[in-house]
C-alpha cells in the first residue's frame, strides 16, 4: 500500500489533479464522493499569498470531508515560497504540493511551474528548503522535462526524493508539448523502476478511460493515477475506474436524474462558497460534459453557459430533466 508520509492510501489510489478554476471545494467534494482518494486544490501563487491577494487566499479553503487534501503552491522565489508555506500550514492541509509542471506562459515566464525545469539545481534547492520549513509531507507535481532533449526525470525525481519529498506525480509530456500529442508514460515507469526510488510515483496525462488506468497500473507498474481533464464535468470517472478495477466491466453511466442532481449541487455549492457571480461563471465549463451525448442540446447548453443568473441555470436544469429524462447515455 502506498503512503504519503504517514497518510495510508489504498492500492493504486486515484488522485484528483490540481486544475486552475476546476478543482475548487465544490468539485473536490463531488469527486471525493465518487471515489477520489486524494484531492488537490487549484494551484496557488506564492506571490499572491504573501500579498494577501483575495483570489489566492480563497483557494486555501479546505473542508474536513475532503481529506486527505493537498494544497498546491507555485513560485520561483525562495523567500516567497517559504512565506507561502507558513501561510498554507495555517489552513491545516494534509499535504503541501509544489507545482513544477504548469506549462502556461505567464507562469513559466517567471521561472515558476514548468519554467523551473530549465534550472534543475534551483528546483532541487527550493524543494529542499520547503521540506525543511514544514512538518507536513511535501510532494511534487512535474513534467518529463523542458523539451525532448532535456528529459532527465529519473535523475530529477531521485534528487527530489533525496531532499525529502514524500511522493511525486509526473505528467507524461514536456513543457514544450503543452497538452499536444500523447503522454509518454515510459519515462515515468523508468522513475518507478529506479532501484533507489522508494516514494510513491504517480502517473498523470491521458488517463481518459478505465482501461488506461489499468494499463498504467499493470503495464507501467506505477503507484497510482492522477486524474485531470477526464474528470471535468465527470466526477463519476473515479467510480467508473474503481468499478472496472474490481469487476473488469464498465459501470453504467449516470442517468439524467443523477447528472442534473450533480449539476445542481455543484452550482449551489459554488454559489455558497464564492458568491452568485463567480459561482455561476466558474461552473460553466462542466456543463458540456455533464450532459455530453444528448442530441439537439445546444439550446439548453447555451442557457447554462450564457446566463449570469443562477435562477436561469437552475431552470435550465429542470427543463433538461423534463425533456430528456428518459435519455439513455452510452
Amino acid at each position: 500500500m502506498p503512503k504519503i508520509g504517514n497518510i495510508e492510501l489504498p492500492n493504486f489510489p486515484l488522485l484528483l489533479a490540481p486544475m486552475e478554476d476546476v478543482s475548487d471545494p465544490p468539485f473536490r467534494a463531488l469527486c471525493k464522493e465518487q471515489g477520489a482518494d486524494v484531492v488537490y486544490t487549484e494551484f496557488i501563487s506564492s506571490e499572491g499569498l504573501i500579498r494577501d491577494a483575495a483570489k489566492s487566499k480563497i483557494k486555501l479553503d479546505i473542508y474536513e470531508k475532503e481529506r486527505p487534501v493537498g494544497i498546491q503552491i507555485f513560485g520561483a522565489e525562495l523567500d516567497s515560497m517559504l512565506q507561502a508555506v507558513d501561510i498554507v500550514e495555517k489552513s491545516n492541509p494534509d499535504i503541501i504540493d509544489i507545482n513544477f509542471g504548469c506549462p502556461v506562459k505567464k507562469v513559466v515566464s517567471k521561472n515558476a511551474g514548468a519554467g523551473i525545469l530549465r534550472d534543475i539545481p534551483l528546483m532541487v534547492k527550493l524543494t529542499e528548503e520547503i521540506v525543511k520549513r514544514t512538518t507536513l509531507p511535501v510532494t511534487v507535481k512535474t513534467r518529463l522535462g523542458w523539451d525532448a532533449n532535456t528529459i532527465k526525470i529519473v535523475e530529477v525525481a531521485e534528487r527530489l526524493q533525496d531532499v525529502g519529498i514524500k511522493a511525486i506525480a509526473i505528467h507524461g509530456r514536456t513543457r514544450v508539448q503543452m497538452y499536444k500529442g500523447s503522454a509518454d508514460w515510459s519515462p515515468i515507469a523508468a522513475v518507478k523502476n529506479n532501484a533507489r526510488m522508494h516514494i510513491p510515483v504517480f502517473g498523470n496525462g491521458d488517463i481518459d478511460s478505465p482501461e488506461a488506468a489499468v494499463k498504467m497500473r499493470d503495464e507501467y507498474g506505477l503507484d497510482g493515477a492522477m486524474i485531470g481533464r477526464a474528470s471535468i464535468g465527470n466526477p463519476w470517472f473515479f467510480a467508473a475506474v474503481k468499478h472496472y478495477f474490481e469487476t473488469g466491466t464498465h459501470l453504467d453511466p449516470p442517468n439524467m436524474e443523477e447528472r442534473v442532481d450533480a449539476a445542481r449541487r455543484h452550482l449551489q455549492m459554488a454559489i455558497d462558497w464564492k458568491g452568485e457571480k463567480l459561482g455561476v461563471f466558474e461552473t460553466r465549463r462542466h456543463y458540456t460534459n455533464y450532459f455530453k451525448g444528448i442530441p439537439h442540446f445546444k439550446e439548453y447548453r447555451m442557457k447554462m453557459v450564457t446566463s449570469d443568473e443562477s435562477a436561469d441555470v437552475f431552470a435550465a436544469f429542470d427543463e433538461v430533466l423534463e425533456k430528456f429524462g428518459n435519455f439513455q447515455f452510452a
